[in-house]
């Protein structure tokens, strides 16, 4: 089984998680590796949320793990032309008490859940986004059968962040933008 999650202690009081993608099972996932990094550490100071090269994938698991650092107000709203084609997303209070500094990383890579998680703590100040901005998926798309097994996918709706911002074709522009580098090794002068 794959896990969508892991996590280490980059000093102490200070974890990182790394979330690949949005299954069925991340949520778990994340609850479980919170909860290795609290214990080791004895609470956090500090935790870095890696959601680069991350693609998304299930809707609810992005609004689930938005609420884990959030106690109230909107996660993300969805809305299309069609009344029935509108939703709202909100966080609830809960018994874990999250509330240290999170800095979340994110490229060109984070795209459509990744971009939710971001721009929800991101417009509820609750985490400080740094790299470069997502890629711009922010649609909502369903598929209509036709004749003979084949189908039409066409979007119903578009996703907005807790501030009204569109996510779509504009992605998650980052508070401190850092350019992705190779690092190349110094070669030592022979003396």
């Amino acid at each position: 089984p794959m896990e969508s999650a892991r996590s280490t202690t980059l000093k102490p009081g200070y974890g990182y998680l790394r979330i690949t993608n949005f299954r069925m099972s991340t949520l778990d996932d994340i609850k479980k590796q919170l909860n290795n990094l609290e214990s080791e550490n004895n609470g956090l100071k500090g935790l870095i949320i890696d959601l680069r090269d991350n693609p998304g994938g299930l809707l609810d698991q992005a609004v689930k793990i938005s609420d884990l650092f959030l106690s109230a107000g909107k996660i993300v709203s969805i809305e299309g032309r069609q009344e029935r084609n509108t939703q709202i997303f909100r966080a609830y209070p809960s018994e874990e008490d999250r509330k240290y500094p999170v800095v979340v990383l994110t490229n060109g890579g984070s795209a459509s859940a990744s971009e939710i998680v971001a721009g929800a703590l991101q417009d509820h100040s609750r985490a400080l986004i740094l790299g470069t901005t997502t890629f711009g998926k922010g649609s909502v798309q369903t598929v209509r059968p036709l004749k003979e097994g084949y189908g039409i996918k066409y979007t119903i709706a578009r996703y907005y962040t807790p501030n009204g911002r569109s996510i779509q074709a504009k992605g998650i522009e980052p508070d401190i933008e850092v350019e992705y580098e190779i690092l190349e090794k110094k070669e030592k002068k022979e003396s």
